[in-house]
């Protein structure tokens, strides 16, 4: 069993405001150009300012939390990025996205050359560095994983594995993003890292403009996954994430010269960033009530990192020629708007609670249970002879009072002893008086021969129109009701009056009544009356045999666990949708425990979940 927490980040640190970074690309005009110079001068570490395109003899100031000239060096930009990793070991999200207008340097910045990386390769070797100088005498474990994908007109595309179709976008009970059917790819070292990242790198989706010869074309998103586990009890397990975002650039198709395609790509990325400012505006608002995080892929992907529970670093790429200026000038004013933003992070952790207490109790249950079982059985046969006996077997078998079989004998030892001798019309009386009460007992006896013979009839009739019932899965035999006989035989006395070993008992003769059945299936899968979810025909399990039906739960079980997208799709009343959901309750939660977890995951209704039982159930065992 386990429990999942949420814990804050330290009494001081409850929240944690957007960090911003600005950095200006070097000057790359033409020489008509550089005669006009830059539209954009810093003014030292934290501030610079723009000229003010109403009146160019003025400056608009701009302060941030750092500023990086064009001098700056991907080792200096990584440097302002550094100091949110360390969070992501402790179970606490971290995002780093490169926004701005393209061209001004955003992949660069976050992908870097081979001979100057750039945030995404030294943000993963620093991970590794910090995951490899933990003493492993804290007693924790640490795997890394990693992820890769892009948003491609408004569709989401693994780039672990290019066939993928448009994946969703799903939000966790603790308001985390994830990404159901995503490639998750476990990762021991920053070559192995290396492997995976750049074969998928170029299945990224570019193209050449006027502007930039390798236009990003979509948003490239790649999510580092941190988990680590605690040796000792109570186990506890800590997932923190890495959001590395390069965001494709706002374009404008009268400078890039977009057609076709290209101006369609354009236009889905100008809306996601449109929307994408909304949200900022929204943030920032304290009038609004809604924030439109799901007006497009991009805003419900950021999500955590603008305003959810990631410690967040936006890297604005700004270019210093007047041609851009209207895109860096939007782009500061977006950058100083975002700054405003405040984040809660917390600590995703899950905590293992022992069951072995519980199990110790229930195995001294079964001890006690078992060391009384034979009183209890004992009494329960007692019961059920008062209840389904009648008071005549009782009376026969009744051990308070001494049986005629017992006063017989004991009046023949005394006849041939020459007991009695002197009274012998005594014994005579007796032995007259006895066998009036066998007589009676005879009589009695045949009577409740009687009633059990009508009572098994009536059980036999009871089975038989049982047995016609729809959904009547197939038995061998049934066994029909006991038929109990209490014979008693007559007194056998000799013409010398001496009294022979009397033969009295009760018998009790089990007779088991075997009926041949037709061989029927159990049930056929008809659709529900009028399409309603809910509708379930009642005591379905209690004819299937146990073992059987434990078999079909387990398998059952095994794929929830285990099975593929295309496998959970293969189970009955489990569509693409619901499959991608299953398996990213799977992901947050770990595997499902017991079949009644399915309930929990998002379109399992407690009414859906026994047609689903019902109807996969019946699968797995061939009807």
């Amino acid at each position: 069993m386990a429990q999942r927490v949420a814990v804050s980040d330290g009494a001081n640190k409850k929240v944690s405001r957007v960090r911003v970074v600005v950095r200006l690309r070097p000057y790359m005009g033409t020489q008509d150009e550089k005669d006009e110079g830059s539209c954009v001068r810093g003014l030292d570490s934290k501030n610079l300012e723009i000229i003010n395109w109403r009146n160019a003899t003025e400056t608009v100031k701009y302060s941030f939390d750092v500023f990086h000239g064009e001098q700056t060096t991907q080792q200096e930009v990584f440097l302002s990025v550094k100091p949110i990793l360390p969070h992501i070991l402790t179970g606490q999200n971290a995002s780093v996205f490169a926004y701005g207008p393209t061209g001004a340097g955003k992949t660069h910045t976050m992908m870097g050359t081979l001979n100057q990386p750039g945030v995404i390769p030294r943000a993963v070797r620093e991970v590794f560095k910090m995951v490899n100088a933990k003493n492993e005498d804290e007693g924790w474990v640490y795997s890394i994983s990693m992820s890769y994908l892009e948003i491609y007109n408004e569709k989401v595309l693994d780039l672990l594995s290019p066939g993928s179709q448009d994946l969703p976008i799903r939000e966790d009970k603790d308001k985390n993003i994830l990404i159901p059917g995503l490639t998750h790819t476990t990762i021991t070292s920053f070559s192995d890292f290396h492997k995976h990242f750049v074969p998928a790198s170029l299945n990224r989706t570019t193209a050449s403009t006027k502007i930039n010869q390798r236009s990003s074309r979509s948003h490239a998103v790649l999510l580092l996954k941190v988990v680590r586990t605690q040796h000792a009890p109570p186990h506890r397990q800590q997932a923190g994430k890495l959001y590395l975002i390069d965001l494709a650039g706002s374009e404008d198709n009268r400078r890039t010269g977009n057609q076709g395609i290209r101006l369609k790509e354009s236009g889905a990325i100008n809306l996601s960033l449109f929307t994408l400012s909304k949200v900022v505006d929204s943030l920032n608002s304290s009038t609004v009530v809604r924030v439109p995080y799901r007006d497009s892929k991009l805003t419900r992907l950021l999500q955590d990192s603008l305003g959810g529970s990631a410690h967040s670093v936006m890297i604005t790429n700004i270019a210093p020629e007047y041609k851009f200026y209207f895109d860096t000038f939007g782009a500061l004013n977006f950058a100083s708007k975002s700054k405003l933003i405040v984040n809660k992070p917390f600590i995703c952790e899950t905590v293992a609670v022992p069951a072995l207490p519980v199990k110790r109790a229930r195995d001294g249950q079964e001890a006690g249970r078992s060391a009384t079982e034979p009183q209890k059985k004992r009494q329960r046969d007692e019961k059920k002879t008062k209840q389904d006996g009648s008071p005549i077997l009782a009376h026969l078998h009744s051990p308070s009072e001494p049986s005629v079989m017992d006063r017989l004998l004991a009046l023949e030892k005394r006849v041939m002893n020459g007991g009695d001798k002197d009274k012998p019309d005594d014994s005579r009386e007796e032995i007259q008086e006895l066998k009036e009460k066998q007589r009676e007992l005879e009589s009695k006896a045949r009577l409740y021969n009687q009633v059990l013979d009508e009572r098994s009839a009536v059980k036999q009739e009871s089975a038989f129109k049982n047995s016609l019932a729809p959904l009547q899965s197939k038995q061998s035999t049934a066994s029909r009701g006991i038929k109990q006989q209490a014979v008693v035989q007559p007194l056998q006395v000799s013409s010398l009056s001496v009294i022979l070993p009397l033969q009295t008992h009760a018998v009790v003769k089990k007779q088991s009544v075997c009926a041949k059945k037709k061989e029927k299936k159990l049930f056929h899968q008809v659709e529900p009356p009028e399409g309603k979810e809910n509708f379930i025909e009642t005591g379905w399990e209690s004819q299937i045999n146990t073992s059987v039906l434990d078999i079909s739960k387990h398998k059952i079980l095994q794929i929830l666990n285990s099975g593929s997208l295309k496998e959970l799709k293969g189970l009955q009343l489990i569509g693409d949708k619901k499959a991608k959901l299953i398996l990213g309750w799977r992901e947050i939660h770990g595997q499902f425990k017991k079949l009644d977890d399915l309930i929990q995951v998002e379109g399992m209704t407690g009414k859906r979940y026994p047609s689903f039982m019902k109807a996969n159930i019946l699968s797995v065992m061939g009807y």
